[in-house]
């Protein structure tokens, strides 16, 4: 039974205090990074209006229902896979080289603008859509029905993903199929499936690996792999090697964490020079001023970013919010683990900064868009009295 018009639309002011904690907590990090960087800029600055812009797209965001955003998503899919094709073929005047990668629009007055990052976003809520629409079409479950809509989500994700990789920008890649194995996961999908897929994928690169650390002369040869592009591979299982070309930047950021120690050296007190400390490896700053303190409580925002994500998820009776919401955390927490293990050496270095405390507009946009699309669930968000649905 269902009563009337005990309906709340709110604004989640838990979700608001941490978001301006993370806010707090990449000022105060870019500040001290920037003081002994090796730019004139002020990116504390630049920083606060990238922040100041993505309020104003959760404002546009949280309007969205979710049959608003139903209705904009392949229309959005649409505009992503334009703006990735014509930054490959956009003459270096508008998408110049940086760093070996062409992944940029520059923007006059704002820099650059790198449109993967909002991809990232389109791409959770189109998984999402196929997702909720292949059920309601499907009922009853079937091998069948299950492959397809396996099919369906490979194939959203791959078209982008084959334009990101042709830049060629890795990280991003990985983070578009760290997004989709989570949503894949959660999309009811049987494991007669996915754990043979799953363990042919774990074999083959574990393939890769055996012949890129022992036998790399087969990959030059029948491949065409040249050996300098396994240098991130080699500088990061043996960075102290490689400590003046590619393993120079691991080898200072394990300098800079080990020597903050547990209480850190303070802040503003950093010795250990790290070049782009304020953008990739922001996290090295928080280690050598906090030390392991320090660092663990920026962890903890972390987790309670994700958990609180989690039971927006869990909350909602919505199954089209609930897959947003898993594609929203695949993404935060894979890039949090990711950028993290790379600074500490766990894992190899990819370039992805740490959300919402890196530098960068590009990256900070797009998760505050994702966080939009939170605000939204929970502003959307209907009570009835006396009702067991919403």
């Amino acid at each position: 039974m269902t009563s009337t018009n005990n309906t709340t639309s709110k604004l989640d002011y838990s979700l608001v205090f941490i978001l301006l904690l993370l806010f707090l907590a990449s000022c105060v990090s870019i500040y001290s990074a920037q003081a002994s960087g090796q730019y004139d800029s002020n990116f504390l600055i630049k920083q606060i209006v990238y922040y100041v812009i993505g309020c104003v797209i959760i404002a546009t965001v949280i309007r969205l229902d979710s049959d608003q955003l139903k209705k904009l998503t392949w229309y959005a899919y649409g505009a992503g896979i334009l703006l990735l094709g014509f930054l490959i073929i956009a003459p270096s005047s508008i998408a110049p080289v940086i760093n070996g990668a062409k992944s940029w629009f520059k923007v006059p007055g704002m820099g650059s603008l790198q449109p993967s990052e909002f991809v990232k976003v389109i791409i959770i809520v189109s998984l999402a859509r196929v997702i909720d629409d292949h059920h309601q079409k499907n009922p009853v479950k079937t091998l069948q029905t299950d492959l397809w809509l396996l099919l369906k989500l490979g194939a959203v994700t791959m078209l982008p993903l084959f334009l990101v990789m042709q830049q060629p920008d890795l990280g991003t890649s990985m983070v578009f199929i760290a997004i989709m194995i989570g949503m894949i996961f959660i999309s009811g999908i049987t494991w007669k499936i996915l754990v043979p897929i799953f363990t042919a994928g774990t074999a083959l690169i574990s393939v890769i690996f055996y012949f890129v650390l022992l036998k790399p002369e087969i990959l030059e040869k029948y491949l065409g792999v040249k050996q300098y592009q396994f240098g991130r591979i080699y500088s990061w299982l043996d960075p102290y090697n490689f400590q003046s070309s590619a393993g120079y930047h691991l080898t200072r950021s394990l300098l800079a964490i080990g020597s903050g120690q547990t209480g850190g050296k303070g802040y503003g007190n950093r010795e250990v020079y790290l070049p782009e400390s304020h953008t990739d490896f922001i996290f090295s700053v928080v280690g050598e001023e906090f030390g392991f303190v320090g660092a663990s409580v920026l962890i903890s925002l972390f987790f309670l970013l994700i958990y609180h994500i989690t039971k927006v998820g869990m909350e909602t009776k919505n199954n089209f919010y609930t897959y947003i919401c898993v594609g929203v955390i695949s993404m935060i927490t894979f890039h949090v683990f990711q950028n993290i293990g790379m600074t500490i050496g766990v894992l190899p270095i990819t370039g992805i900064p740490l959300p919402f405390i890196s530098y960068g507009g590009s990256s900070l946009m797009g998760n505050m868009m994702a966080l939009g699309l939170i605000f939204s669930i929970r502003y959307h968000y209907k009570k009835y009295m006396f009702s067991t649905t919403a």
